[in-house]
């Protein structure tokens, strides 16, 4: 039966099993189911967090297959084994390999040209000075009328003597006679002998006073103007690099230096410059430096225009190849016992194994005993690790870089 809305009270009294309750008793007995479910809630949300805590703990409520799961992840390497190049960093000085030093091999004078620059090209012979030779232009040709001179004492000398020879048939000149004549011909030729020796000898003194370059190369240095008087005790006048070839003197450490031989590459990159420059090794010199400790390795460049005597540069000396296992610096750990690493065995458990090192190289450092390469080891966090504790390993570079480990360790 409907009744209308206006009729239906809120505060109507209700009967449950036949007793009649008053409008509050009604309505504390409509919200007690509500009172059931939010403690329901409530006692779920407990037990939820009680098992979340147990399971993150190491409690003894959690399984022992569970233990694992929960053991803190590290991430390991699997080394392999690889050739590796080895490589010496050095630094050093440009100088030129052959340098030749010129200066004045005459009896020197004043300066009156000097036709070259620094930095120019120069040819074997070229003149790179010259000296005022007016004296001696002189000199020579007051010798080269003496030549003549000598030569008409000579030519009297024998018509004397082709006379005589005609008269003595006859008898008119005695044997002594023609021998006086033929000593004074002789004689006579022997003095044209002389000036002319004399002549070239004022020839090459004059020569001489022209500076010219031994060989052809680059014109490092010319410390000579026109004008200035020059002598034997001038000094240097000129430097020529030989060739333009130039080197760069390497300042090496004795350990790294019984590692080269001559032949060995380098690559050098002069400072204030990024591009590099291909040489060689051509000498080791024998001494080394009581105070630095280091020994100079030669290495042999060719011309550019950015290699300057006397500038500074670097070096990367290729020391030869080694096959071993390679680790990330961080990988490695040391104390008091050594060199050593965390390897995890085949129950996850982390062991110490000591190594030696190696090669020094951009990629890592190469371990020359101590491991195959086929062995997990801890790439970080080793120095918070124990001996013996159960870790959960996580190779780097996930199931691509397990794949080739396995394969690598096959091969």
């Amino acid at each position: 039966m409907n009744y209308p809305h206006s009729e239906i009270r809120s505060d109507t009294p209700t009967t449950v099993s036949g007793e009649s309750l008053s409008t509050v008793e009604w309505g504390e007995q409509r919200s007690l189911p509500w009172r059931w479910i939010i403690l329901g809630i409530i006692i779920v949300g407990a037990l939820v967090a009680t098992w979340m805590l147990l399971s993150s703990g190491s409690g003894t409520a959690v399984p022992a297959a569970d233990n694992e799961e929960q053991a803190p992840r590290i991430t390991v390497i699997a080394p392999g084994r690889g050739t590796i190049e080895g490589a010496i960093n050095a630094t050093g000085t440009l100088a030129a390999r052959r340098e030749m030093p010129v200066g004045v091999v005459g009896e020197g004078g004043r300066v009156v040209s000097v036709p070259v620059e620094q930095g120019q090209w120069v040819r074997a012979g070229q003149v790179l000075a010259s000296i005022d030779r007016s004296v001696q232009n002189q000199q020579a040709s007051a010798q080269r009328a003496q030549i003549e001179v000598a030569k008409s004492d000579a030519s009297l000398a024998q018509a004397n003597l082709d006379r005589a020879l005609q008269l003595v048939e006859r008898g008119f000149i005695s044997k002594a006679e023609i021998d006086r004549l033929t000593a004074t011909r002789d004689a006579a030729r022997a003095r044209v002998n002389v000036a002319e020796a004399q002549y070239n000898e004022l020839l090459a003194r004059n020569a001489r006073l022209n500076i010219v370059a031994p060989a052809s190369g680059l014109l490092l240095e010319r410390n000579v103007e026109p004008g200035a008087t020059v002598s034997a005790g001038s000094g240097v006048l000129f430097r020529i690099a030989k060739g333009g070839e130039m080197e760069l003197l390497a300042q090496v450490g004795e350990t790294d230096l019984a590692k080269l031989t001559s032949g060995v590459s380098a690559t050098v990159t002069p400072a204030g410059t990024t591009k590099a420059f291909s040489g060689q090794i051509w000498q080791l010199e024998p001494t080394i430096d009581q105070q630095t400790r280091q020994g100079t390795a030669r290495v042999a460049l060719p011309y550019a225009p950015e290699l300057r005597p006397g500038g500074f540069a670097t070096a990367t000396i290729s020391s030869g190849t080694l096959v071993a296992p390679m680790l990330p610096e961080s990988a490695i750990l040391s104390d008091d016992k050594g060199s050593f690493v965390y390897i995890v065995d085949k129950e996850n458990k982390v062991r110490r194994r000591g190594v030696k090192t190696g090669l020094v190289t951009r990629e890592g450092i190469a371990v020359t005993d101590g491991l195959d390469g086929s062995e997990k080891v801890v790439l970080r966090a080793g120095g918070f690790l124990t001996e013996g504790e159960t870790i959960s390993p996580q190779l780097e570079g996930g199931d691509k870089a397990q794949t080739a480990a396995k394969t690598q360790s096959k091969g």
